[in-house]
């Protein structure tokens, strides 16, 4: 466990005075949901894009797009970075903090959604990938597939399906992926925040460089959490996000 240096902290205050100060900070906050939601709405009122009726490389082989969303009307995709032929430990370290903050899709199933993921690279070195990292959410591979809707990778794609034919009713990438990192968000909330030299904190906070978490030791760091896994050289940092 890696400790941080704590000799810098904020201002020791009553808790009066806290609360006065956190009730000012709570009326940006609820500006800021309120903004949030308004753009949620935005989002489903725009247009959509048809897509052509490709197959993508799967479990069970070739898979039509309509067959992906097993049988509910809407898709949420995370597209998944790949870097052809290279070992585990250096696939994308952003991709896999995506994925590995979210688990779990069960409450979109609630709701009629399916979540998948498209990889980029060929389903036979996506596959061995998956099963070393526990991913238990469905993989596809788009690799070789001529269709401009799954081009961008590090991205959400969202898609609905009505009867025979698929549309992309959104897609985000950079930062807007942050939206299935809980991590992200929850060390926001913290003293501390995320600790990366791009945030603007006071004089002194830790800070290291950015995304230099999101890989430890030559690999992404969620792979250390995995049985059996072997210390690999440390190769110089890259990033793919």
């Amino acid at each position: 466990m890696e400790s941080i240096d704590t000799s810098a902290v904020p201002p020791v205050v009553d808790r009066e005075t806290w609360l006065r100060e956190r009730d000012v900070l709570l009326v940006r906050e609820k500006a800021h949901t309120r903004e949030g939601d308004a753009l949620a709405a935005a989002r489903r009122r725009l247009p959509m894009t048809e897509i052509a009726p490709v197959k993508l490389g799967g479990e069970r082989g070739p898979t039509s797009m309509l067959d992906i969303f097993d049988g509910r009307d809407q898709l949420v995709v995370y597209k998944h970075m790949w870097h052809l032929g290279k070992p585990f430990e250096e696939q994308c370290e952003g991709c896999t903090i995506s994925i590995w903050n979210f688990q779990n899709a069960v409450y979109l199933e609630a709701r009629g959604i399916t979540f998948a993921v498209f990889g980029e690279g060929p389903y036979e070195e996506l596959a061995p990938f998956r099963e070393f990292m526990g991913y238990t959410h469905p993989w596809y591979s788009t690799y070789g597939v001529d269709e401009p809707a799954f081009a961008e990778s590090g991205a959400i794609a969202c898609y609905l399906r009505q009867d025979d034919r698929v549309y992309l009713t959104y897609e985000t990438t950079g930062r807007g992926v942050e939206a299935i990192m809980g991590s992200l968000k929850l060390l926001d909330m913290t003293v501390y925040g995320r600790q990366e030299a791009w945030e603007d904190s006071p004089e002194g906070w830790p800070q290291d460089p950015t995304y230099s978490f999101w890989r430890k030791d030559g690999r992404p760091t969620a792979q250390w959490t995995r049985p059996q896994v072997t210390p690999v050289r440390a190769t110089d940092e890259h990033h793919c996000h």
